[in-house]
């Protein structure tokens, strides 16, 4: 009978090591989180500016890059939880009423309209090629085909180097976004492991239950 593969077989991630991705190639990622503009309440003028800022962006970009929108059912249990305790401190009974009745609506409001929230990511990589001293031409170039070094073979100091060539990858990526009024920031060791557990252990939200 064929092997199962297991939930972290099918992971490409090895680590996070100091906000960097390493993935089990060896090869590296860092993350850039990108803000969202709404596109369609903009005027043909803009649509048409912002569409011809994003194609010389992308023929500015000299490396490879993923582009990522992570979608997930919004939670406003958090918010209605607010609401509900900002109306218990009211005096007034017609505002306590207007606060239960908003309460209800934005309630089933979300059950109905399966509200969602979303995140939009660039996903910078960096393949690392093993150095070719004291070796020919050709085993140099037979070695581009070999895998990347494992994370464990590589020192703080060479990862420090390697995040460096990550940043000025995100700082490029971010310059470039810039233009199109978005703003984006590469992601740290916390908000990398706070992201990748909600993305494989997400948290489905309960139906709504406002109050009667």
């Amino acid at each position: 009978m064929a092997h199962e593969p297991s939930t972290a077989d099918l992971i490409q991630i090895r680590e996070l090591r100091d906000g960097v991705l390493v993935l089990k190639d060896g090869s590296l990622r860092a993350v850039v989180k990108v803000s969202a503009i709404n596109f369609e309440l903009r005027s043909s003028d803009e649509q048409h500016g912002i569409l011809q800022q994003f194609g010389s962006f992308l023929n500015s970009i000299d490396f490879p890059i993923q582009m990522i929108a992570h979608s997930r059912r919004y939670d406003i249990s958090t918010y209605l939880a607010s609401v509900q305790t900002a109306s218990e401190q009211l005096t007034n009974e017609l505002l306590k009423v207007q606060a239960t009745e908003y309460i209800r609506f934005v309630g089933e409001l979300s059950d109905l309209a399966n509200i969602m929230q979303k995140n939009f990511y660039v996903v910078l990589p960096l393949t690392i090629i093993p150095t070719t001293q004291s070796k020919g031409f050709f085993d140099g170039f037979k070695d581009m085909f070999k895998k990347s070094p494992t994370a464990q073979g590589f020192t703080s100091q060479q990862l420090a180097g390697y995040k460096a060539q990550l940043q000025q990858r995100a700082d490029l990526i971010i310059g470039g976004l810039s233009g199109m009024g978005l703003r984006g920031s590469m992601l740290g060791q916390d908000e990398l492991v706070a992201l990748f557990n909600d993305v494989y252990n997400p948290v489905v939200p309960a139906p709504t239950q406002p109050n009667t």
